[in-house]
């Protein structure tokens, strides 16, 4: 089994690089490699995106990155990949953004990626640090986490998903801050998992083993 980390120069990948292949050497879960090669990406059997910096910046580079994107739309609508976005490659999946101007997403979730506005004025912007996660669906990511458990984050913008559904954990930040979504093939965390200590990388490990 081969897993895709896509670099499209959006983002810091060797800790996740690192991460992900951690879990997969532990699982035998095959290899795990960071590609800009639209062929690779093609024949991957599962598909990471990460994402750092500013919606706008990033569905740019993604979609400037013509072979990596249509490798990477066309494994995951037409084949039924395993996806994991992340951080904002995770706000990608959405149906716009709305962070400096209104950009479309992949659309591959229904929803908004806005501003997080606290209404206590003591909680700071971006949202940045560990915050307990509150399961909404289950689903087989989240195998053997529990609501309580916390994870690392780091962001500005965050997704107002359109159908309550495909949100399966959400976080309390002066209102809910969606943390996880998932249809299909296709799962996001807003987090990052590589940064969250055991309980991320249990949730890599679930990634690497599911079988939707």
């Amino acid at each position: 089994m081969l897993t895709a980390i896509i670099d499209y120069e959006s983002g810091n990948l060797h800790s996740a690089e690192k991460a992900f292949q951690r879990m997969a050497q532990e699982l035998d879960a095959g290899e795990v490699v960071v590609t800009s090669d639209a062929d690779v990406v093609a024949k991957a059997d599962r598909l990471v995106l990460p994402g750092d910096g500013a919606f706008p910046a990033c569905a740019e580079e993604l979609r400037g990155h013509k072979g990596i994107y249509d490798a990477m739309v066309e494994a995951v609508e037409q084949r039924g990949r395993p996806f994991l976005g992340i951080c904002v490659g995770m706000q990608l999946m959405a149906t716009t953004g709305h962070e400096y101007t209104k950009t479309n997403g992949l659309g591959w979730v229904a929803g908004d990626v806005v501003k997080i506005e606290p209404s206590d004025e003591k909680l700071k912007v971006p949202h940045m640090g560990w915050n307990d996660l509150v399961i909404d669906q289950p689903h087989a990511l989240l195998e053997g986490i529990e609501s309580g458990q916390h994870v690392y984050f780091v962001h500005s913008y965050h997704f107002q998903v359109a159908n309550p559904a495909e949100r399966l954990a959400h976080v309390d930040y002066a209102g809910d801050i969606t943390a996880i979504i998932g249809r299909d093939t296709m799962v996001g965390m807003q987090f990052h998992p590589e940064k969250s200590q055991g309980i991320g990388l249990r949730m890599i490990g679930n990634f690497l083993n599911w079988k939707p």
